[in-house]
């Protein structure tokens, strides 16, 4: 077995190492002492000659050196890492899979007041302000930290080192923990193999039974699962079925159900657990937005698109005859529990359609996240294992995901800036709409089961470009990049059947109107503008050039989302 220690500097990470290693007989690994022998410099050193983005690199290969976890019985290798080191999603995959991880916290000023007394220097803590340092750094790392087992560090090192123990003579429950963040639009749990975290969630919430709503895939994929963690954790479990994709989102199936939770007395207080991909959680999130006035809800999503997008925000909704989403609440969940390992049995076509959400994120504006898509972003599609054994898919579905939370922790509403015609203004929260205004006309276009969301959505960013591009927002260089990406991944590139005015009809009932006119949200050189005075003719000529192809037969795809 292998312990990994994290926290921030202070936090007793190396004294506490070398105290279990001495009692168990186990190797004991500093990360920051094999960085420095390797090196031939201290850390301050390597700061100051190469900066932090030269540490980080030896850091990385010092995590990779450490090879597989030990599978031999009882404590071997106790592992001290740097305060930084669980920052780089790919060092936490290769620290926290297979091995026991602890978290020794403490409070800014306790492990400041360690720091001074500390002979050797910590670059990062080393200003005229360690306390405020150690604050922000404890705000930016914490979700990090919290995957592990949280211990009080700054307790005497007897203590800390009991407490320990305690922890590793638990049974282990399996699967990897690899972020926690705990946020005003609710809680974020994701890992690998987690299905047990959603009885945690649910009397966190202050359940008392498991009330599982899903759809037919969906349920035989997970649901059963997580319904045998539920009951093996004590919870009575209420199981309400949905129709499978859009089929789910109507009127009529959320009355049904309603009525089911109503039977089922169902009170105020008990959560909602979503289990399924985009439609089922709109749905689901809807009925639990609005019966008996609001009760919490907790997303377990299974698809991609689900998991980097759908999920998050508290978006609720079902589709009218009209359009698509146009009844609906905000209601943010109690808590998003994400399991990449349900990625890796999905069908190719879903995965691949749901990497044009995380284009769109990756326009907005994560510059590591573009590199990353134009990297791995079609062997994740394809489904390669090495993808996912290397934590690829994992670092694309916290990289959008947590874009996506920052964007709606920012604008949570989705108020934006005004944009008055001939002008910009900040997009907000409505900078998650890039792509989706010509997106959403088209996938109406095709009866909502020609195209899957996110391939819809990539013929709405070629339209974004196009039009950004026209009126002089967009550079070249820019759309050739969003447009080089999606070709690579396959995504929009085939022209689309539809008769242009009924795009333009579709195209009529998008939400972002105000005032009578669309706010475009449209690509810049690292972010997007919102704009109100795009002509009619620019708008006519992008949707032109995304048409013109053979008829797409209706495959059922999106009927079969997870």
């Amino acid at each position: 077995m292998d312990l990994v220690l994290v926290g921030l500097p202070g936090s007793g990470k190396s004294a506490v190492g070398r105290r279990l290693a001495a009692r168990h007989d186990a190797a004991f690994i500093d990360l920051d002492a094999q960085i420095e022998s390797a090196a031939g410099r201290s850390v301050a050193a390597i700061f100051a000659d190469e900066g932090e983005p030269g540490f980080r690199a030896r850091e990385r290969d010092a995590v990779r050196a450490l090879g597989g976890p030990s599978a031999e019985r009882g404590l071997t290798r106790v592992v001290a890492t740097g305060g930084g080191a669980p920052v780089d999603i790919r060092n936490r995959w290769r620290l926290y899979r297979g091995r026991t991880v602890v978290w020794l916290d403490g409070t800014p000023e306790a492990l400041a007041g360690r720091l001074r007394r500390s002979p050797n220097p910590r670059p990062l803590v080393a200003g005229p302000d360690p306390v405020g340092t150690i604050r922000r750094l404890s705000a930016d790392r914490e979700r990090f930290y919290a995957a592990g087992h949280r211990v009080d560090g700054v307790a005497p090192v007897g203590a800390v080192v009991g407490a320990v123990e305690a922890i590793l003579a638990r049974e282990p429950r399996g699967g990897t923990l690899l972020s926690v963040a705990d946020t005003r639009i609710g809680r974020f749990v994701l890992g690998e193999g987690i299905g047990w975290a959603v009885a945690d969630e649910i009397r966190r919430a202050g359940g008392r039974r498991a009330i599982l709503v899903s759809e037919p895939g969906a349920w035989a994929a997970f649901g059963e699962a997580i319904s045998g963690w539920a009951s093996g954790a004590g919870l009575a479990v209420e199981r309400v079925d949905l129709p499978q994709g859009e089929a789910a989102k109507t009127l009529r199936v959320v009355e049904t159900a309603a009525r089911q939770l109503a039977r089922s007395r169902v009170e105020r207080g008990e959560p909602i657990v979503a289990i399924g991909g985009g439609a089922l959680g709109d749905a689901a999130g809807f009925l639990a937005a609005t019966y008996l006035r609001g009760v919490p809800v907790i997303h377990v999503p299974t698809t991609l698109v689900a998991q980097i997008d759908s999920s998050i925000g508290g978006k609720t909704a079902v589709d009218l005859p009209e359009g698509k989403n146009l009844v609906g609440a905000f209601h943010q969940p109690a808590a998003v529990i994400i399991d990449v390992m349900a990625l890796r049995t999905l069908p190719e076509r879903q995965r691949r359609a749901a990497l044009g959400e995380a284009v769109k994120m990756a326009a907005i504006g994560d510059e590591r996240l573009f590199e990353l898509l134009e990297a791995e972003g079609p062997a994740i599609a394809r489904g390669d294992a090495d993808a996912f054994d290397r934590g690829a898919a994992a670092e694309v579905v916290e990289r959008a995901g947590w874009a996506k939370v920052a964007v709606v922790l920012a604008d949570e509403r989705e108020l934006g800036g005004p944009a008055e015609a001939g002008g910009t203004a900040a997009a907000g929260r409505l900078a998650l709409n890039l792509g989706h205004s010509i997106g959403h006309a088209v996938e109406a276009a095709g009866g909502y089961g020609a195209l899957l969301h996110g391939e819809a959505v990539a013929y709405g960013l070629r339209a974004a470009c196009r039009i950004g591009l026209e009126i002089g927002v967009t550079p070249p260089a820019r759309a050739a990049r969003i447009d080089g990406l999606l070709d690579q991944l396959e995504l929009g590139r085939d022209r689309l059947p539809y008769p242009i005015d009924l795009v333009r009809e579709h195209l009529g009932a998008d939400k972002k109107h105000a005032g009578g006119r669309l706010r475009w949200v449209l690509p810049t050189t690292d972010g997007v503008v919102l704009r109100a005075d795009v002509p009619g003719s620019v708008v006519d000529g992008a949707i032109a050039s995304l048409l013109g192809g053979a008829d797409l037969a209706p495959t059922g795809a999106e009927a079969g989302r997870r």
